[in-house]
């Protein structure tokens, strides 16, 4: 046969072909039959696989009898739902947000929103209902746009105001995450925004919250922390109590209540009756004016997780969706030309471990006391009532806790003495010992505290990880701006502005924030002067009080040297009022003090002026103009006379500072020994005006700020630094007395109370204000544009403990410890009676702009 022809080989290969065909077409015929198989079966269950989804049927009535599955709200209970009820019915009902599958959905029952074909007719759509089922724009995705007038719908005659706050939120997220965040970034490039805001101490929620709305410091509306007790309640405060709910530990006024209070439409809903009254909602109105909306991201993320971490960015972005979603519910009901919207955070969040805790029982071997531990450290005593006034630590135990260890992560303060730009002090529920604690650490009572990974606040609010965010957009706002950091205490009055209504007394400086509206609606003046400086009358033309000498002057040459000087005081007085010099912008300070006030002029290098409280005989304060290369002369502080242009009564002699008296003097104004003592020129003695009594100030023997440290160093090193890096400074110093720690000048009669049977009224502070111009290229004096502002107020207290300064050069601790007492000029303002810059020419907002403006030091994220 033909097959047994064929060679071994070939006979194989043909048999393999046949093999492979027998199979292809065995394949080919299951094809087939697959293809029919699956045709039919989807052709005659067609009708049967519609009855099983929930689509379009959520909810509807179950009939008995009927086979198939159910999608009505007992399925579950029968066990005969479809198999798509969940993710139909159920989980669409508590979204804001359509998606492709919701789109023409039948309505869903007690669901957040809808995305049913009538839901803009019922007023319900879900915010991107028009985005994703009308195919319209985001609100994200379209471009910047200027908003001139308010497009509001009928019915507004105001826009509305939406307060945003995003718990924790520290500035430096969105300068990092901005790229994960376009919802809150083109917030920030189309509207309003501030590098960052600074909170108040302690930078925690709920003290930060009621500022916010307040416009109060924590000491002035109550809610010092989070957790706290009231001794007059006998009471103690925390997040997890019901106390909180009680209205007598909220003080103040809200923004949201004082529209009830006036009238207006609507308020930010509370759940605490302040004063009596409840914010509400009334059907009679068209809406509310203000609402406030807050998220607890990505604060208890960063609390869980640290600042730096995956859970933080996940939190913001979830923040950032939340607002997309407002913003696009805004535009779908055409609001979002009308509304004007804040988004802003109460504080930040620093790292923490559990590595870096500071534990009272290392500082006393027995912590019979009660420790608020943290980021913001208080101590009290352990039985209250009883102990609260009486209990002896800040006079025994609390300086077993000053410069222990080196380094020491925390530093003891009596709560009077903290800095003053803390407003935290002058409320009964502050405790009286405060820990300022280091960034990252937390002050805790002893080992075994475990809320320490991850994050925390309530830490110095200079610092920058406490830094906040505060963004604004609106009609009302300008558009494309940024602004200078500013604190949050200022944005109840700009609320107030943008709802038109006079705000409560608060610690705001009213038009600080004017830079932010397109039109202001609060044009803010100077206030008016109280008191204004007349001529201190000259009874004398020399000098007859002798106990001021000056010790380097041969004793027959003094008698000369002192007629002569006074001679030619007397002759500068007569002309005061009428000189006409380049300093008048800074040296003349207007006396908002029921104290009568008299100003004198002389010179030295630059022009100088004093201002003398004559009842109390006090300098109000002192002002010259430091040039960018001229250092201080040395100080001599043995050269004395008095000023025949002041009331005798009112000048200090040396013989108020008898040998014993724990007290000694201090010059404001270094003297010079620039030329010749012995020279009768006027050129020459002009010199010699630094030697009056008028320029001394009193300091303690053992203080820091008398002696050769913080005061003569500021003056002979930091004062020249400042200079420099500022073309020239001027500068305004002089005494404070605050003994009642309220942060405001003491009257005349409570000074009086503490001079200890001596003629010398002692200051509790000493301030120094730093004035520069903005644009480094010109002086002080030749200053035409913006000033910018550098301000101290320095503790005068008995001993240098604050700055654990043993062993260490002044290089070392002088400057830290005077950038740590820094202030805004406002601050110096409010405790010494003055008014600042009234004679520029800058509008009166760019002036309350420059005093409420705090320089930051600490430069670590």
């Amino acid at each position: 046969s033909d097959e047994m022809a064929l060679k071994p080989n070939e006979y194989m290969e043909k048999k393999t072909v046949l093999k492979y065909k027998v199979i292809c077409a065995v394949l080919l015929c299951a094809l087939v039959v697959v293809s029919l198989g699956l045709g039919l079966g989807l052709g005659l269950n067609r009708g049967i696989q519609e009855q099983g989804i929930c689509r379009h049927k959520c909810n509807e009535p179950h009939v008995k009898g009927v086979p198939g599955c159910q999608c009505d709200s007992g399925c579950k209970e029968r066990q005969d739902c479809c198999w798509d009820y969940e993710d139909t019915c159920v989980n669409p009902a508590q979204s804001w947000k359509c998606t492709n599958f919701r789109c023409g959905e039948t309505r869903i029952p007690g669901s957040y929103c809808s995305c049913s074909d009538d839901c803009m007719q019922k007023k319900d759509c879900c915010v991107n209902y028009y985005s994703i089922c009308k195919g319209e724009t985001s609100w994200v995705e379209e471009p910047c746009v200027s908003i001139e007038t308010p497009q509001c719908p009928a019915g507004f005659t105001l826009p509305p105001l939406i307060l945003f706050s995003m718990d924790g939120f520290r500035s430096e997220y969105l300068e990092t995450w901005s790229s994960l965040l376009p919802n809150i970034e083109k917030l920030k490039k189309c509207g309003t925004y501030s590098k960052y805001m600074r909170a108040v101490y302690p930078t925690k929620t709920f003290p930060n919250h009621y500022t916010i709305v307040t416009g109060l410091y924590p000491e002035s509306h109550g809610i010092i922390d989070n957790n706290m007790y009231d001794v007059n309640l006998d009471a103690h405060f925390s997040l997890s109590g019901e106390e909180k709910f009680k209205p007598e530990w909220w003080k103040g006024q809200p923004v949201g209540l004082f529209v009830i209070t006036v009238f207006m439409s609507r308020v930010v809903c509370s759940d605490v009756p302040i004063g009596g009254t409840y914010p509400t909602l009334y059907t009679i109105y068209n809406g509310p004016d203000i609402y406030t909306l807050y998220i607890e991201e990505p604060d208890s993320s960063g609390h869980s997780s640290g600042p730096v971490s995956a859970g933080v960015i996940k939190a913001l972005q979830k923040a950032d969706q939340a607002l997309g979603m407002l913003m696009d519910g805004l535009k779908q009901r055409n609001l979002h030309k009308c509304v004007n919207l804040i988004v802003l955070a109460d504080h930040g969040m620093e790292k923490t471990s559990c590595k870096q805790l500071e534990y009272m029982t290392d500082y006393f071997k027995k912590v019979n006391f009660y420790v608020y531990g943290g980021p913001a450290a208080r101590i009290r005593a352990q039985n209250v009532p009883e102990e609260y006034f009486t209990w002896k630590l800040m006079t025994g135990l609390f300086p077993l806790a000053q410069c222990r260890r080196s380094p020491q992560h925390f530093k003891p303060y009596l709560t009077p003495d903290l800095p003053k730009r803390f407003h935290y002090a002058n409320n009964i529920r502050i405790d009286k010992v405060h820990l300022l604690v280091d960034r990252q650490w937390l002050a805790v009572r002893e080992k075994g505290y475990r809320s320490c990974d991850g994050g925390n606040h309530g830490y110095n609010n200079e610092f920058k990880s406490m830094e906040a965010i505060f963004l604004a957009y609106g009609p009302s706002f300008k558009e494309k701006t940024e602004v200078d950091a500013f604190e949050n205490i200022e944005v109840y009055n700009l609320m107030c502005d943008l709802l038109h209504i006079v705000p409560a007394e608060n610690n705001g400086t009213h038009g600080s924030l004017n830079h932010l509206l397109k039109k202001p609606f609060y044009n803010p003046s100077h206030p008016k002067e109280v008191s204004s400086p007349s001529l201190c009358p000259v009874s004398r033309l020399f000098c007859q009080d002798n106990s001021p000498t000056c010790l380097s002057v041969p004793v027959e040459k003094q008698a000369v040297v002192s007629q002569i000087r006074s001679f030619k005081l007397s002759y500068e007085y007569q002309d005061l009022f009428s000189i006409k010099y380049s300093l008048c912008n800074f040296a003349r300070q207007f006396a908002l003090i029921h104290i009568p006030v008299c100003s004198l002029l002389f010179k030295v290098k630059a022009i100088q002026s004093i201002g003398l409280a004559t009842a109390v005989g006090v300098r109000l304060f002192f002002s010259f103009s430091q040039e960018n290369t001229s250092p201080l002369p040395p100080t001599i502080s043995d050269c004395l006379r008095p000023d025949v242009r002041i009331p005798v009564a009112s000048s200090q002699n040396c013989s108020d500072y008898p040998e014993g008296l724990t007290l000694t003097h201090s010059f404001l104004y270094p003297p010079s020994e620039h030329g010749s003592f012995y020279r009768e020129t006027l050129e020459s003695l002009n010199q010699l005006d630094v030697g009056l009594c008028l320029n001394i100030h009193p300091n303690t023997k053992t203080n820091f700020f008398g002696s050769a440290f913080i005061w003569d160093y500021f003056h002979d090193v930091l004062l020249q630094k400042y200079a420099r890096e500022r073309n020239g400074v001027n500068v305004i110093s002089g005494p404070v007395f605050d003994y009642n720690y309220d942060g405001h000048f003491d009257s005349p009669d409570e000074i009086k109370q503490y001079v200890n049977n001596t003629k010398i009224p002692l200051p509790t502070h000493y301030y120094m204000v730093l004035t520069s111009c903005k644009n480094t290229s010109y002086t002080p004096l030749n200053c035409s544009g913006s000033l910018d502002a550098l301000s101290f107020i320095i503790p005068h207290r008995p001993d240098n403990t604050e700055s654990c300064a043993e062993n260490k050069a002044l290089s070392e601790w002088v400057e830290e410890r005077v950038q740590a007492h820094s202030a805004r000029v406002r601050d110096v303002e409010l405790l010494t009676g003055l008014d600042f810059y009234q004679e520029r020419n800058e509008s009166v907002s760019e002036i309350l702009r420059l005093k409420t403006f705090l320089p930051i030091f600490e430069t670590e994220s």
